[in-house]
């Protein structure tokens, strides 16, 4: 024993041991509870019943891991040499374009920390406790291993507890396990190994008491509680990063050696060869690495993702975190929590199995609204005589209730008896007049002991019916007739277990109804039940439906190349049925969690993709299935709505959440809700983000010549030995203002009509493709071949240096504004209306800019700060043409790489191929 009591075998499975050493081993009396001397001690050993606050960053490290970036360090030693040379000027505009880009990256990160605070949150304030002998009332933090706790309908569990005595208790636990049925409890052992789904004897902390009464003792509190463990888990998790952001890193860590290296070799090479001063070619270095740098880049993908982000938001998708946009794009396999997210979360009786007959129920949600089908013919409830018959005894041995709040039917109370109250309404009758014509006498709630509710009714004529809802099983043992269109018949009970077993193998959770009439009975009890002689009415078959836009949603998925993989906690029949009503795949293959638990790591990643459905899934294994697909490649979005999806929410590439259902716990942890809870709404973010990553190419294509362009211009002239034909402010000034105003069009641009029908990006695509870098080398030596060329031109015609300067950067500007014509298309033409003026964005920043470039020029404060100087007409004559000549180059490059392209597919087809 230790100090406080408890033995040493407190470790234990609680649910494998009787509730006789359960009692023993934490030293609690069964009657009088705890002493006030023990829970003390107790409490200076284990602590509260709480979650302990996560570990949270400081706003500046928050704010200074924006700067993470290997081309803002190049940014910032640019900057340092500029201040040590005295450029402030250009030190600081530096040093405000990474200051801008560090402050919205802090403003658009989502904090994590908060999905723990969410999870903690579920904890229930108070808790009913016996101790001393006293029944007493106290804040959950309190509770110690070895309290005594009382559950009623309607409490939240404040600790996990292995249940001593019940009455009728269920407690719905799909925030934890994903299963969708309330779990009916029991005291008796069960397996060791049992999975979550299957520990009936527990009731475990943050759950929701449904129905029933009962009692247990607390084993575990806090953290180390099956919630806890999540949060533990949730802790621990690292949040991958994205595609996009993973290449743009790879590429600012090649660009930024790059750049460093061409610095590198205009100083030396300027000093050593040239002989200019090592201050002067200190000056034209950081000229270089300030041209070729794509400072703008980190902003335009940013604008770009926010208006994804808008984008997304009118689709009903709410982006917590901004790159997810672009990670939605690439994703290859959608992981997909069942309850509440593919389904409806609601119960609803599907088909009706009577001794004549079998109908067919068609409708969803708990409201009346719904068609009776026999053989496929509709038929009105009138035309059915039975069917008001069984619909009475499902409504009134019942205790839900359901009624209609701002349009929508809610439920209060089991779902299955809700659904089973939705049968009566879809049958025509009033469930207020039929409770007040028969009131009810007395009853028998549900227990998992004898697996049936009875209640005894009787109506204003003085007639007397006790009426019987269970397990088809221990109902079919208590009935000695069947009612027939003919009136009662003999039990057919081989004919009943057939159409039973046919019914359960769809997935269907199965109800029996029976009733007798009971003319003398004035209470009622167990030997009454079990004397039997009950008319056997119906036996329903219930099942939690996936919802119709779910299915055309998976369908619109696995057409873009996406696989969908559904993980559940509910039995593998029932989630097999659900599979295939989906349609989540030619083959529906189910892997259970037992059999997932005999799989190591490596060999889960090998087997992850012959299966489609996991079932009786624990937050564990879904962290597992997560990480294998990654580990094979896989680009995973995983949504879900409970608490125990958390951590593989925040561990998929992109987590999403359904924001009406789902708990705040898979709200923090996800990058993306989905405010309407439409599994389809995912397939129009998937949309979005892909014409997002389109946009980003676009923008990067555009602002990469840009750079490298100017990059050239400072490397060619220090090569020559010429003056350098703009000034590093100057180049500062084009990337900016081009990034914020040309490069920004891209993002508005619509998404391509085939977006939809291209397989996912392969994650380990480059992010220049060939023919994309080609495009960029092209328009680079044509930019620096214009903007250079002019200058040397107009220096040898006698013009000013600074006047010349102006004319070298007009050009530049001209031939970029030119260059975004062309990249809108980048293989087909924009000679034509929808390449020229398809765009509004591009027109109305084309015009900006223009404003800007005439400030820049004329504007005499502009020409003090970037020593420029007004030009002509015939100046403004040369830019133009140099533009002109720019444009139709690109076009003609085009047509030449489209006949190439034709060509080598025709040579590849060979003479018989049609394509």
């Amino acid at each position: 024993m230790t100090s406080d009591g408890t033995s040493s075998s407190a470790g234990l499975a609680w649910h494998a041991e009787s509730a006789e050493v359960v009692l023993a081993a934490l030293a609690c009396d069964a009657e009088a509870g705890l002493s006030d001397a023990v829970v003390r001690r107790r409490q200076a050993r284990y602590g509260a019943n709480a979650l302990p606050p996560p570990p949270s960053p400081s706003r500046w490290r928050r704010f200074l891991a924006q700067c993470q970036n290997v081309l803002i360090y190049v940014l910032l030693a640019s900057a340092l040499v500029t201040a040590l040379l005295g450029h402030w000027l250009d030190c600081s505009v530096i040093l405000g374009v990474v200051l801008i880009n560090a402050l919205i990256g802090y403003l658009q990160e989502g904090k994590a920390e908060q999905a723990l605070t969410a999870i903690r949150a579920l904890l229930s304030p108070q808790a009913q406790v016996r101790r001393s002998g006293e029944h007493r009332a106290l804040p959950s933090e309190q509770l110690v291993p070895g309290d005594l706790v009382f559950l009623n309908a309607g409490d939240r569990v404040p600790a996990d507890l292995r249940l001593l005595r019940l009455r009728g208790l269920t407690i719905d636990e799909s925030a934890l396990t994903g299963e969708s049925l309330a779990v009916e409890k029991q005291l008796a052992p069960v397996a060791p190994a049992a999975v979550l789904g299957e520990r009936t004897n527990l009731a475990f902390s943050g759950t929701l008491v449904t129905r029933g009464q009962g009692m247990g003792v607390v084993v575990a509190i806090g953290s180390a509680t099956e919630i806890g463990r999540i949060s533990t888990l949730l802790g621990q998790v690292q949040p991958m990063s994205t595609p996009l952001l993973r290449q743009l890193d790879r590429f600012g860590h090649w660009l930024a050696w790059l750049i460093l290296a061409l610095s590198l070799f205009t100083l030396l090479f300027g000093a050593l060869v040239r002989h200019y001063s090592l201050a002067e070619m200190f000056l034209a270095a950081v000229g270089l690495a300030v041209a070729a740098i794509p400072e703008g880049l980190p902003a335009v993908i940013t604008i770009t993702l926010a208006i994804g982000v808008q984008r997304m938001a009118r689709r009903h998708a709410i982006i917590r975190r901004l790159p997810a946009v672009e990670a939605l794009g690439s994703v290859t396999v959608i992981c997909s929590d069942k309850t509440g997210t593919l389904t409806r979360n609601e119960m609803t009786v599907q088909r009706i199995l009577t001794a004549d007959n079998e109908l067919e129920l068609q409708g969803s949600g708990y409201g009346p609204q719904g068609r009776f089908l026999l053989a496929g013919q509709e038929l009105a409830p009138e035309d059915l005589p039975w069917l008001q018959v069984l619909s009475r005894v499902a409504l009134l041995c019942n205790d839900a209730r359901v009624s209609r709040q701002d349009g929508q039917w809610t439920l209060v109370g089991d779902p299955s008896e809700g659904a089973l109250i939705s049968l009566a309404m879809r049958a025509g009758l009033d469930p207020d007049a039929e409770r007040q014509a028969a009131p009810r006498w007395d009853e028998i709630p549900f227990e998992s002991e004898h697996r049936f509710m009875a209640t005894l009714h009787h109506d204003h004529q003085g007639q007397r019916w006790l009426l019987l809802k269970g397990a088809p099983e221990r109902v079919l043992a208590l009935c000695a007739h069947q009612q027939t269109a003919g009136g009662p018949a003999p039990l057919d009970t081989a004919a009943w277990q057939n159409a039973m077993t046919d019914a359960a193998a769809t997935g269907l959770r199965l109800l029996a109804l029976a009733r007798r009439p009971a003319p003398e009975l004035a209470a009622l009890t167990f030997a009454e039940v079990e004397a039997g002689g009950f008319t056997l009415l119906a036996v329903l078959g219930l099942w939690d439906p996936p919802r119709e836009e779910a299915i055309a949603a998976v369908a619109r998925c696995r057409a873009a190349g996406m696989q969908v993989k559904m993980i559940t906690g509910d039995h593998q029949l029932t989630a097999r049925a659900i599979g295939e009503r989906l349609g989540l795949a030619s083959e529906v293959r189910v892997l259970g969690g037992d059999a997932l638990d005999r799989l190591d790591d490596a060999c889960l990643a090998e087997v992850v993709d012959d299966y489609v459905i996991f079932a009786r899934a624990s937050p564990e294994h879904k962290l597992r299935l997560v990480a294998a697909l990654q580990r094979r490649g896989e680009v995973v979005a995983m949504t879900g709505d409970g608490v125990n999806d958390a951590p593989a929410l925040k561990r998929a590439d992109v987590g999403i959440a359904m924001g009406h259902k789902g708990t705040e716990a898979a709200k923090e942890a996800a990058e993306m809700v989905l405010m309407d809870d439409n599994f389809a709404s995912i397939a129009a973010a998937v949309e979005e983000g892909r014409t997002v990553y389109d946009n980003i190419g676009k923008a990067i294509v555009f602002i990469l010549p840009t750079n490298f362009g100017e990059a050239g211009v400072v490397l060619v002239s220090v090569l020559l030995g010429l003056t350098l034909p703009m000034t590093p402010v100057q180049i500062l000034w084009v990337n900016m203002i081009t990034a914020v105003t040309l490069a920004l069009a891209e993002a508005f641009e619509r998404g391509e009509p085939d977006i939809m029908d291209r397989p996912p990006r392969p994650p380990l695509a480059p992010l220049l493709s060939p023919l994309l870098i080609w495009r960029i080398l092209l328009v680079s030596l044509l930019l620096v071949a214009g903007s250079l060329g002019l200058f040397l031109w107009q220096q040898a015609e006698g013009m000013p240096l600074d006047q010349s300067r102006t004319l070298a950067v007009n050009t530049l500007v001209m031939g970029e504004i030119v260059y975004l014509f062309n990249v809108r298309h980048l293989r087909s033409s924009v000679l034509n209306r929808e390449g020229l003026l398809g765009n509004p964005y591009v027109l109305l920043t084309i015009g900006i800019l223009i404003l800007f470039q005439l400030l820049f020029t004329y504007l005499p404060l502009m020409q003090r700060l970037f020593g420029t100087q007004p030009l002509g007409l015939l100046e403004w004559g040369w830019i133009g043409l140099f533009g002109l000549a720019l444009l139709l180059l690109m076009e003609l490059e085009k047509v030449i790489l489209n006949l190439i392209f034709r060509h080598g597919r025709q040579r590849c087809a060979g003479p018989d191929d049609s394509h």
